[in-house]
C-alpha cells in the first residue's frame, strides 16, 4: 500500500469519508450510513452520483465460486509444503486440483443455466473451475443481485458501483463465494516510498562502473547490489541464473516491457532475450506514471533482474476489486509461473463490516484465500508486500492524529499461504539536510531513526516496513509454537478524533491468536534504496524503496532456487519456519541473518523471530544449500 504523505499530512478535519476516498466505494459506507447500517449504501462518499447506471449498459463481473473439501485441501497443502513429510513437494496440476477440490462441470453447468435464464451470459470458464466471467446489461445485474448501480465520479474519475450490497440469489448461494466487479473505482495502491518524501528533493542518480552491475552507493542501489548484500552470487558463480523457470508478477497497472531491458542494459546484466510475455487480465490495467506504472516496471526488474535467465510473466489488470482478483485467478489457473509476486494491497482491517456501515466485504479475503491455497498446492511461491506503514497499516489510509494510531497489517500478505516481505535498513552514512545519521547494523526499517536529526514526526510516521498480527486469519501450523510469536495488542480502535466528540468506528479484536508477519526481509528503505527506470515516471528514478521491492526480489530468489533443487520449491513459509525451529538458522554459514536492531514503530527488532523483521534476512548461498539438503533427505525417505 503507498503510504502517500498527501494523507500523512492531512489537516486534522479529515473525516473517515474523506480519508477513504481513493481506497473504493465500499470503504466509505460508514460516512452515509452510520456503524449500524444494515442496508448501507456502498456508494463513495466525496463522489458525485451522476444517477442510476444506463440499464443497457454491458458490464463483465467476476462470479468466484467455493473450493470443495477445503479441510482436506488445507492437510494436503502442510504434506506437500512441510520438509520431512512423505508429501513433501508432489506438487497437483491444475486438473488434478480441479477434480479434488473445485466445482465439479456439472455444477458449473448447473449455474450457467440459471445466470442464463436470467439473461445472464457466462463468457468464461477459468481452468481451475472457480471463476466465472460474467456479463450482462446493467438491469440485468440489478435484477439478478437485487441492487441499483449507478454512475459516478470523482476527481475526474468516472465509475459505477452499486448503491447497496448485491445479494446472491438463492439458488447461487451453496456454490458461489463472491460476486466482485459490480464496483469500477481503484481500490489498492503500490507498496513504494522516495527518499524525497523527507528532505523534498529527489537522490542524487548513480549508474554502475568498471564492469560491475552495482553501484555500492545507498539510494543507488541495483539487483546486482542485493546479490552483493545477501550473498546471491555463489548461485551465479554455480550457473543458477534462474534457466528454466519462470516468474510471474500481479500487478494493477500496465507497463513499457522496454524499460526493464533498458534498466538491465544500463547496469551490464547479462539476460535472456524476449523473456518478458504480457498478460492482459480483463483487459489490462492503465499505463501511468499516476496509476502505478512504476511499481509493475520495478517488480520485473527486480525479480528479472536477479533471475536473469528466468522467463517473465507479467499479469496486469484493472485497478479494482474485480482486476485483483481476476489476476491471481488467471496467474495461479494457468499454472505457468513457478513463482509470483505482488506489491499492491489494502490493510486488511478495511474489509470489516464495521468501517463498511455494516457491510462485510471479507468474502473478498476468503476469494484470495482460495487460490492462494491453489498456488500452494501447485507449488506456486507466491511473495507479497507487507507495507510501508510500518506496524500501522491502518494509518497509511486514516492519518494519525485525525484518526488514532492502530496497530495493523495488510492485506494479502496477511494470508498464511502468502510469504510477506518485510523490509530494512542496511548499514550506510546518510547526510539529509537536517544532519548525518549512520547506520552501524542493519536493522528494522522506520523512519524513527531520523527522527534525532530534528524532523517532524508528521513528516515520518508511519513510514517503515509492515508487520505485525492478523485480526482475521488464526496462526498458521507452521508458526505454532515458536518463540516471539505474538498476539493482537490491546486497545487497537479506529477512532475519528476529528468528530466531537471522538467516533469510535471499529475495535481491533484483543490477543487474538492470528497469522505473524512478515516472514522474511530484505533492504526496502529509500534512504538506502534503489535505482529504477521507468519512462512514465519520467526515466531514472533514484531513492525509491519501500517493501515493494522486496516481494519481488524474493521472486527472482525463487527461480535460483527452484533451478538449483529441479523443481519448484511451493509455499516458503513452512521451509523458512522448519528451518528456524532447528537450532541451525543464524551465524556463519548458517542461512538467516538475524536483525535485532530497530523497530516498525512498534515492534522491536529482537533475537529470533520479530513482527518488524520477521525471521530475518536471507543468506542465499546457505538458505540454497539448506535446501538441498533438504530435499535430498525428502528423496531418498520415499
Amino acid at each position: 500500500m503507498k503510504k502517500g504523505f498527501a494523507l500523512l499530512v492531512a489537516p486534522a478535519a479529515m473525516t473517515i469519508a474523506t480519508a477513504l476516498m481513493p481506497y473504493g466505494n465500499r470503504m466509505t459506507a460508514l460516512a452515509a450510513t452510520g456503524k449500524a447500517g444494515t442496508e448501507a449504501s456502498v456508494a463513495a462518499a466525496g463522489a458525485q452520483d451522476l444517477g442510476p447506471t444506463d440499464e443497457g449498459q454491458v458490464i463483465t463481473a467476476s462470479l468466484v465460486l467455493k473450493v470443495r473439501n477445503q479441510n482436506a485441501l488445507a492437510a494436503y497443502i502442510q504434506d506437500v509444503s512441510t520438509p520431512g513429510s512423505p508429501q513433501y513437494r508432489c506438487f497437483l496440476s491444475v486438473a488434478q486440483f480441479k477434480r479434488r477440490y473445485a466445482p465439479s462441470d456439472s455444477e458449473i453447468a448447473a449455474i450457467t443455466r440459471y445466470l442464463e435464464t436470467n439473461g445472464l451470459r457466462v463468457r468464461e470458464v477459468y481452468p481451475d473451475n472457480l471463476l466465472l466471467k460474467v456479463e450482462g446489461t446493467a438491469e440485468q445485474f440489478n435484477t439478478v443481485f437485487d441492487t441499483t448501480l449507478h454512475n459516478y465520479v470523482q476527481r475526474g474519475h468516472h465509475f459505477y458501483a452499486p448503491t447497496r450490497l448485491p445479494r446472491m440469489p438463492k439458488a447461487l448461494s451453496d456454490s458461489v463465494l463472491a460476486i466482485v466487479g459490480l464496483d469500477t473505482q481503484a481500490l489498492a495502491r503500490p507498496m513504494s516510498a522516495r527518499t524525497a518524501q523527507v528532505d523534498g528533493q529527489p537522490a542524487r542518480v548513480v549508474l554502475p562502473k568498471g564492469g560491475s552491475t552495482a553501484t555500492g552507493v545507498p539510494q543507488d542501489y541495483t539487483v546486482g547490489d542485493v546479490a552483493n548484500l545477501y550473498d546471491v552470487n555463489p548461485l551465479y558463480q554455480h550457473g543458477i541464473t534462474g534457466k528454466g523457470q519462470t516468474v510471474g508478477i500481479v500487478t494493477l497497472a500496465d507497463f513499457e516491457p522496454s524499460d526493464a531491458y533498458t534498466y538491465w542494459d544500463t547496469i551490464g546484466l547479462k539476460y535472456k532475450p524476449n523473456r518478458i510475455t504480457q498478460v492482459h487480465v480483463d483487459g489490462g490495467g492503465p499505463l501511468s506514471a499516476e496509476d502505478g506504472s512504476g511499481e509493475t516496471t520495478l517488480d520485473v526488474e527486480q525479480a528479472g533482474g536477479l533471475a536473469p535467465d528466468a522467463d517473465i510473466l507479467v499479469y496486469d489488470a484493472p485497478n479494482t476489486d474485480a482486476g485483483f482478483i481476476d489476476a491471481f485467478y488467471k496467474a495461479i489457473s494457468a499454472n505457468l509461473a513457478d513463482s509470483l509476486s505482488v506489491s499492491w494491497g489494502l490493510p486488511e482491517v478495511l474489509y470489516n463490516a464495521e468501517l463498511n456501515g455494516g457491510v462485510d466485504y471479507t468474502s473478498e479475503l476468503q476469494a484470495f484465500h482460495q487460490v492462494f491455497m491453489e498456488a500452494a498446492v501447485q507449488g506456486q511461491s507466491l511473495f507479497a508486500s507487507s507495507g510501508d506503514a510500518g506496524a500501522y497499516d491502518v494509518n497509511g489510509v486514516l492519518p494519525y492524529p485525525a484518526f488514532s494510531k492502530v496497530v495493523s497489517v495488510d492485506s494479502p500478505a496477511a494470508d498464511p499461504y502468502v510469504t510477506a516481505a518485510g523490509g530494512t535498513t542496511v548499514p550506510a552514512t546518510l547526510t539529509l539536510s537536517k544532519g548525518t545519521v549512520t547506520i552501524e547494523q542493519e536493522r528494522a526499517w522506520a523512519w524513527d531513526y531520523l527522527l534525532p536529526l530534528g524532523y517532524d514526526e508528521s513528516i515520518l510516521f508511519p513510514v517503515g516496513d509492515g508487520g505485525g498480527v492478523s485480526t482475521y486469519w488464526s496462526l498458521p501450523w507452521y508458526q505454532r509454537g515458536l518463540a516471539g510469536i505474538a498476539r493482537t495488542p490491546a486497545g487497537q480502535s479506529v477512532v475519528d478524533n476529528g468528530t466531537s466528540p471522538p467516533q469510535d468506528y471499529y475495535d481491533l479484536p484483543a490477543h487474538f491468536a492470528g497469522r505473524n508477519l512478515p516472514d522474511l526481509s530484505m533492504n526496502a528503505d529509500p534512504e538506502t534504496g534503489y535505482l529504477v527506470y521507468s519512462t512514465p515516471d519520467g526515466g531514472w528514478i533514484a531513492g525509491y524503496g519501500g517493501t515493494s521491492f522486496v516481494a519481488p526480489q524474493f521472486n527472482g530468489i525463487a527461480a535460483l532456487l527452484d533451478q538449483s533443487v529441479h523443481g519448484r520449491v511451493g509455499l516458503w513459509n513452512p521451509l523458512l519456519y522448519t528451518i528456524a525451529r532447528s537450532g541451525s538458522a543464524y551465524g556463519p554459514q548458517r542461512p538467516f541473518n538475524d536483525i535485532t536492531a530497530g523497530d516498525n514503530w512498534y515492534w522491536q527488532g529482537t533475537q529470533g523471530y520479530d513482527q518488524a523483521t520477521g525471521i530475518g534476512t536471507p543468506n542465499v548461498a546457505n538458505l540454497d544449500k539448506v535446501l538441498t539438503g533438504l530435499v535430498s533427505e525428502s528423496h531418498h525417505g520415499r
